[in-house]
Order: C-alpha cells, then structure tokens, then sequence
C-alpha cells in the first residue's frame, strides 16, 4: 500500500470505537484516516406520509451528544471526527477532491430504502472519482454473513424459529480489540465543528424531571450504564422480573438509544452478558437481555427480506385493511388527550421525555391499531419523530405486529387498556405521574374516571370534557374490569419497578399468547 493511502469512514449508525469493523479496518489499511459524520438535511424534513418531523428534539439532542463524544474518544487516540453538514455523497466527493489521496471510502451496511439510496449514491461518486469502496456489517448480534441460512429470502416468519435456529446453528463473533492509537487526519483537513439544534432550525429539548430516560449520547455513557446496570448494582439479574416497568430508570437496561444510534455494540453487550454469568450468576434474566439483542437483530434481518414492504400499508402479509385517517381520533391519540388514562400517560411521557416502556409501547400501539382503527403508519411515524431509541426495522417491525399484518400468523391481538392498566399500575401511581389533572383520585380508580360518580369526580376536582377529557371510544371488551381492585397495592418495593408476581411472562405476550385479548 502506497505511503499517502488516505480512507475516509462515513459513521452513520455506528458512533463508536470498540468493535468498530470500519475503524479497525481502515487503521490497517490506510496511513490517514477521516472518521467522518455528516448532518444529512433529509433528516430533519417531514416523514414519508403524513410530514411529521422526521427528527424530535430528544433525539437530536442524545445524537448531538454522541457526535461530541465520539470526537472526544478519537482525539484521545491521536485523531478526530470530522464533522460536515450535507448530504454525505456531497461531502465525500468534496473530500476526494480536497485531499487528492484518498484511496478508499468505507461505510457500515444498512438495510431500508433511505439509508440504501445514500449508500447508493456515495458508491457512484466513488465510481466517478476512481475511488474503491469497501463496506462491512456491524449493526447486528449475529454477523448476516454467520446466519444459517442460505440466503434472506429463507428467513424464518416467525421469530421462534429464527431464533432457535440462530442459537443452536451460529456463534457470536468475538469482539474486535480497540486500537491503542489511532492514524491521524491528514494534515491541514479541518474538522469543522458540532452544529446545534437552533442550526440545523430545529427545537431545542427541554429536560423533564420525571424522565425514565435522563441519559446522554455517546459511547462513553453507554459502557457506563452497561457497568452500572450489570457490574455495580446487578440489576441485569432481576432484569426479567423488573422489565414491564413504567417508572424509573433501573427498571430495563435502556440500552436501546446506544444501540440505535451504535454507541454500544449488541456483542459487547453478549460478551459482558456471558462474562457475567459465568463471575456472578446465570439466570432467565441474564438470558432475556440476549433474546431481547435477538429481536432486534430479527427486525433488521426481516427489513433485509422484505425490503419496503416494511412500509406499505398492507404490510408483509399484503392484507386490506380499512384504515382510517381520522386526524381528530390521531390528535388526541398523540397529545395524550384520549380520555383512557393508561394510554394518555404513556403517551404525554413520549412527547415529554422522547421515551416510553415496552409495555407502554405495546398498549399504544394496540390502542391506535385496535380500538381505534387508524393507519397504523400514523403511529409508526409519530414514534419516528419522537422516539429517542429509533430504530428503523425495530420501530417498523412492531408497529406491523401491532396491526396485525407483520410476519406473524396470529391475527386479533388486542390489548385491553384497563386490564393492561391494573396489571402493570395497580395503584396508578404512573398515571398519577405524568396526568396531574387526576392526581387527586386515588388508587386504581385513577384508570377509569368515567365510571365514577360525580360527587367522586367533584371531591377530586376532575370535570370529565373539561379538565380531562371523556373517552374517544370505550370497548365492550373493558368492563370487565371495571371496578376490580388489583392484588397487593400496598405492598411496594424500594428500586426499580417490580412486575407482579402473576404477570412476569407478560413482557411478550403480544408476540407469543394465542389470548385474542390481553
């Protein structure tokens, strides 16, 4: 290799040093290296279908702080990032011509249709330039080239299967040593600096206290909750008992923002996993963080199979389905004005914070898809805006189970909003958290106010259609639960959240109960 080899790196999903394939690859291939990251402005346009905000202000803040400490690890090691605003098939063709050294452009490989048609592009500016491309596949568990079958067009349509397959067929790679040093730069190349959100015009993120999710962005963060959550207080131990938690941070492991945006690699996760069990303690909890490294790594392997039709209305099944496109029902679906406290909660969490639990997740989703009867690309690109963990095959891959029309054979799963209500906020304590304006109704009536009487609703000062407001739909389905008082609610445990003792193996129930109504 000639003595002036300059590669560029084009960081996208991948903020990271360790287990990094692209870094560690150009660090044996080229004498100058440019980590490069580009604000591309077809991020903070509208969505696809109904022109939400593609990018929220709690995601753009924990990326903003993810840039900034990437470039703070790759200084230490002798280097930089290089930060550019434009679409990145620009910058790199500025680039090569600029330096008139470089040799190689190299990117992590996505799966779906925005991220291709930019791998696209850049690969013809090389082309043109005479410049080589290499890429590599690093955003998964399990290595695509390591899976086995054949080819992704046998992927199994049910995760089960995958997953067993996976699990008795394949091995985790190991992870990849991080570099001591690092190649510099080439000289004279400026490294440009960190925009923010007011540059790029978009909304600054206001901070809640109440926030499950006070975390910041970048790889340094990351490793610091992975030691927290496992080494330091072995919360990963209980992990399956405390994960259909709503309130708090410890709950879950909340590793899903890092690994959305690759400040943490799903094998260190697997690697520290399996270092754990065999120094501390092996269990289904320590078990559940894998299957649930697995699911993801399902998301994306069904986006590479079935490419957009991750994202037409009929889903992966090709099934009609009479969506509405009620704007009204979609607005106080969204803002947390529903009248059905359990999904009001969840929901003003999310505009708040840019975060909301599993099973909030789950409950919405059914909420929108089932009661309501709306488009379910609504509510997937309203999670797009908002979600600080968004992930495109994740986010896609469940909205589609949620409808009904993913890869699942079972069909009619519906949640009921106060079963599920009862079941994971006996007391209403969440509710109560993020609606105020009920926070004077005691105990679990807090999830069905229109039941009341109303000399109960005027001793809590609650005016249905008027400080909260009357339910947009009541389901058949849900009085069945009215007015049953949840076991134990006085019984509460200090820490994270705990899942009553009868609802444990709930937290998948959506994937895996033939139950029509959970």
């Amino acid at each position: 290799m000639s003595a002036s080899r300059t590669i560029i790196c084009l960081l996208r999903n991948d903020l990271r040093l360790h287990d990094n394939e692209l870094l560690h690859w150009a660090q044996r291939n080229a004498e100058y290296i440019v980590p490069l990251y580009c604000f591309d402005p077809r991020h903070y346009v509208g969505t696809y279908h109904f022109n939400l905000p593609k990018t929220g202000p709690f995601r753009l803040r924990f990326l903003l702080e993810s840039v900034k400490d990437l470039r703070n690890t790759l200084v230490n090691k002798g280097s930089n990032l290089v930060v550019r605003r434009g679409k990145p098939e620009t910058v790199i063709a500025e680039l090569i011509k600029q330096l008139g050294s470089v040799s190689g452009v190299a990117f992590q490989e996505e799966v779906t249709a925005e991220e291709l048609n930019v791998e696209k592009k850049v690969r013809e500016v090389c082309a043109k330039l005479n410049v080589k491309v290499h890429t590599c596949w690093g955003s998964t568990l399990f290595h695509r080239d390591d899976l086995p079958f054949h080819h992704s067009s046998s992927l199994p349509d049910v995760y089960t299967q995958f997953r067993k397959a996976v699990e008795t067929q394949s091995r985790v790679r190991p992870l990849l040593q991080t570099p001591e040093k690092l190649n510099p730069l080439p000289v004279g190349l400026e490294e440009g600096s960190v925009p923010t959100a007011e540059d790029l015009e978009q909304t600054e993120a206001v901070t809640d206290p109440r926030s499950a999710f006070p975390c910041s962005g970048g790889e340094t963060h990351a490793l610091a909750r992975l030691k927290h959550y496992f080494w330091d207080t072995d919360l990963v131990a209980t992990y399956k008992e405390t994960r259909n938690g709503l309130i708090g941070v410890d709950y879950s492991t909340k590793f899903a923002p890092w690994l959305a945006m690759g400040c943490i690699s799903p094998r260190y996760i697997y690697h520290q996993i399996k270092q754990y069990e065999t120094e501390r303690t092996a269990n289904q909890s320590t078990y559940w963080v894998i299957f649930e490294l697995l699911w993801r790594d399902y998301f994306r392997f069904v986006a590479l199979k079935y490419g957009n039709r991750m994202f037409h209305v009929k889903g992966l099944q090709e099934k009609s389905v009479p969506w509405k496109r009620d704007m009204k029902l979609f607005d106080a679906w969204k803002e947390g004005r529903t009248g059905v406290p359990f999904v009001d909660a969840n929901m003003r969490e999310l505009a708040m914070t840019g975060f909301m639990s599993n099973r909030g997740r789950q409950n919405v989703a059914s909420f929108l898809t089932k009661d309501l009867c709306l488009d379910w690309r609504m509510g997937a690109e309203w999670f797009e805006y908002l979600l600080i963990d968004y992930d495109v095959c994740s986010n896609y891959g469940n909205w589609l189970y949620s409808a009904g029309i993913g890869n699942d054979p079972r069909e009619n799963r519906k949640f009921n909003m106060i079963k599920q209500g009862l079941d994971y906020d006996s007391n209403g304590d969440y509710v109560r958290q993020w609606l105020p304006e009920l926070q004077t109704i005691r105990g679990a009536d807090v999830h069905t106010p229109w039941i009341l009487s109303s000399a109960a609703l005027s001793h809590a000062q609650v005016s249905l259609g008027d400080t909260y407001p009357t339910p947009v739909i009541v389901a058949p389905e849900w009085s069945r639960h009215f007015n049953k008082k949840p076991v134990n609610t006085t019984v509460r445990k200090k820490g994270p959240s705990h899942t009553p003792k009868q609802h444990r193996d709930r937290g998948i129930d959506f994937y895996f109960s033939r139950s029509k109504n959970l």
